[in-house]
């Protein structure tokens, strides 16, 4: 099984638990994942709305130490060019991409996206669920869309090769990007609100202009955004509901827009799902209901595309 996963808050949880990527109560360990090549996951620096400024900044400084720590003189490879994923794929090695959630992250210092590109953060979103200096996210009652200073964050992240992730974006702030970006962007860990009533999950407008400008939306395993009410009676997430997200994307001409974006270490899961070591039990349903090629493209292919496009061989 080949495994190319969006989002996970491993890192982060490693960093505040003084742990490491090799912690198998952890919902990933790379010493869990030997059995999946390639593997390449996207490790997250989560900013939490209660940190800003120089707390931000601080936080995220401390988890890249940590990731240095950690993966130093170990057979992983950090993926900060297109080349780098290639290479991961075609040795089938293990890879990790260095991302963060939360534009809160810069302090409203423009310059320091290029010093995140810089350190190997190769994709960011705007904001976590509150208001940060770029904009409101998918929490906050105001919806006020991007700030000035997030438009410009958007062409910045676009010039340097950081890819704009639009995950927790409110409403209005994934249509203004979906103006004025010129590049595709992804939705890293997002699922459809048809299948699933949570606002945190994307429209069915936001997923097809997804598709439109070639981008990525990472199927989320969160609990509360994939269970649903029947007649008022919850119904219990599980592996299936993961199955239903997919046929709903389908159907919306997605077969090159679905990735995996588990949001792993970061989210109550379904029961059914016990962590990275539960993948290849999720691959081999997705392979009965959708065959190999479509199940190929959501769990690898798709995201492999979007990151070794030609313009994005070097990230810039």
């Amino acid at each position: 099984m080949r495994l190319f996963d969006l989002h996970c808050d491993t890192l982060y949880r490693a960093y505040m638990e003084k742990s490491t990527l090799f912690n198998d109560s952890f919902h990933i360990s790379f010493n869990k994942a030997k059995n999946i090549h390639p593997y390449i996951q996207c490790l997250a620096v989560w900013i939490p709305d209660e940190y800003r400024g120089e707390d931000a900044w601080g936080l995220f400084c401390g988890c890249v130490e940590k990731l240095r720590e950690q993966i130093s003189g170990r057979n992983i490879i950090w993926c900060k060019t297109a080349d780098d994923i290639i290479k991961t794929e075609q040795e089938k090695k293990q890879g990790i991409i260095l991302t963060v959630e939360s534009g809160a992250v810069i302090g409203g210092r423009l310059e320091r996206i290029s010093e995140l590109y810089e350190t190997g953060v190769r994709m960011m979103t705007l904001t976590w669920n509150g208001r940060n200096e770029l904009g409101d996210g998918i929490m906050e009652e105001s919806d006020g869309g991007l700030t000035d200073l997030g438009r410009e964050a958007v062409k910045e992240m676009e010039r340097v090769g950081m890819i704009v992730d639009i995950s927790h974006a409110g409403e209005k702030m994934f249509y203004d990007v979906y103006e004025i970006a010129e590049k595709p962007f992804a939705a890293s860990h997002s699922n459809v609100r048809a299948v699933t009533g949570h606002r945190r999950n994307l429209t069915d407008d936001q997923f097809r202009r997804l598709v439109e400008v070639g981008g990525l939306a990472g199927l989320n395993f969160c609990a509360d955004f994939l269970e649903t009410k029947n007649n008022d009676v919850l119904h219990t997430s599980g592996m299936y509901d993961i199955i239903r997200h997919t046929e709903h994307m389908l159907a919306l001409g997605g077969e090159n827009t679905i990735a995996m974006g588990a949001d792993f270490d970061g989210a109550d899961i379904p029961a059914d799902i016990k962590g990275i070591e539960s993948m290849e039990k999720l691959h081999e349903l997705f392979v009965h209901e959708f065959g190999r090629d479509i199940t190929d493209d959501v769990f690898f292919g798709n995201a492999y595309r979007f990151f070794t496009k030609k313009e994005r061989r070097k990230f810039v």
